[in-house]
């Protein structure tokens, strides 16, 4: 193991307060490819060489220093990683271990994925299923795994693919464009929901039957209770769409919930629940017990495992990641992006 690695660092901006997490939510902060020396990584059972990782939302917001995603800086964001054991404190792992890290408290409370070298909790670590690269499992990453408890939630309530429509929010971002991918590959009528006009050809190639506008999606606010449409819902913005969504599906149906992009409130009555038996289920990545997320990573390696996951990513270094960083923020990046170590 080399002495020293490469990463992307946070830091506050001079004359900022740094080692605290300041006042306002928002920090003050640069962001730029530093290489530090390996005795500065966090504690940890655990040193993975990291060969990919990946760009979600929530990595944005922390190089934006958001408070309420990170604690403290200096900060490496990364909330997924991949790549091969180099050193290990715990008989559970051994030096060449192939092995990914999602969730948790990686890149948020504690250094992150942009970067050569990580040093994580063996609790945190789980083995690289055999069927899936590094660059693969970080394809999926966060996204891919949070898809994948959103559609067990819906296979668990009983909707079956004959059903009816499943409809999918935000779905040009990483988890819609992956629960629709999942959802098309197990043979359900896909319905895609996005504000990206010029993404319905591409979102039609993942598998969606059809595309629509958010504001097609939208019913009347007053009413209690919408027309029955969807068999079940995956979505991925919160606010008015998640209100809209519980009141328009079918009876026995269930809605997913893993985003809050548009708002974190739900104003609405309980008619939805009582008159059609709808499920909201909550859908939570980040304590995913192991062993569920083990058995979920076997899911996806291999009875769900997508063709043709290497064609589904843009790849870029880490000097790239400020400009897509950018992107994703302003609503402008399509599909998953991996970043190389």
């Amino acid at each position: 193991m080399n002495d020293s690695f490469r990463c992307l660092l946070v830091e506050a901006k001079a004359g900022a307060d740094g080692p605290r997490v300041p006042t306002p939510e928002w920090q003050s902060t640069t962001a730029q490819v530093q290489t530090l020396a390996v005795d500065q990584l966090p504690p940890g059972e655990v040193t993975i060489q990291v060969a990919f990782s990946s760009l979600n939302y929530k990595d944005a917001l922390a190089v934006q220093g958001h408070r309420g995603v990170i604690k403290r800086l200096p900060h490496i964001p990364g909330i997924d990683a991949a790549g091969t054991i180099v050193a290990s404190d715990c008989s559970r792992f051994t030096v060449g271990d192939a092995v990914l890290v999602t969730g948790y408290d990686l890149g948020q409370g504690h250094w992150g994925g942009w970067s050569e070298l990580i040093r994580v909790p063996a609790d945190w670590v789980v083995p690289l299923p055999p069927a899936l690269t590094a660059r693969q499992a970080m394809a999926l990453g966060t996204a891919g795994f949070t898809a994948a408890q959103c559609v067990l939630a819906i296979r668990g309530a009983g909707v079956e693919p004959d059903a009816g429509e499943i409809v999918v929010t935000g779905a040009t971002g990483g988890v819609g464009s992956w629960a629709v991918r999942l959802l098309a590959h197990l043979g359900y009528q896909v319905v895609a929901v996005t504000g990206k006009t010029e993404q319905y050809a591409w979102l039609q190639g993942l598998g969606a039957k059809r595309v629509l506008n958010r504001d097609q999606v939208l019913g009347d606010p007053q009413r209690p209770m919408l027309s029955a449409q969807w068999a079940a819902a995956v979505d991925t913005v919160g606010g008015n769409l998640l209100n809209s969504l519980l009141r328009s599906v079918q009876y026995g149906g269930c809605v997913t919930a893993c985003g809050l992009v548009a708002g974190a409130e739900l104003n609405m009555t309980l008619y939805p629940f009582l008159l059609r038996g709808v499920s909201l289920c909550g859908i939570a990545s980040a304590d995913c017990p192991d062993v569920r997320r083990r058995d979920i990573w076997d899911l996806l390696a291999n009875d769900w495992q997508l063709p043709d996951i290497d064609d589904f990513v843009t790849q870029v270094r880490l000097d790239e990641l400020p400009e897509r960083v950018a992107g994703i923020l302003a609503g402008q990046n399509i599909g998953r992006v991996v970043i190389q170590l």
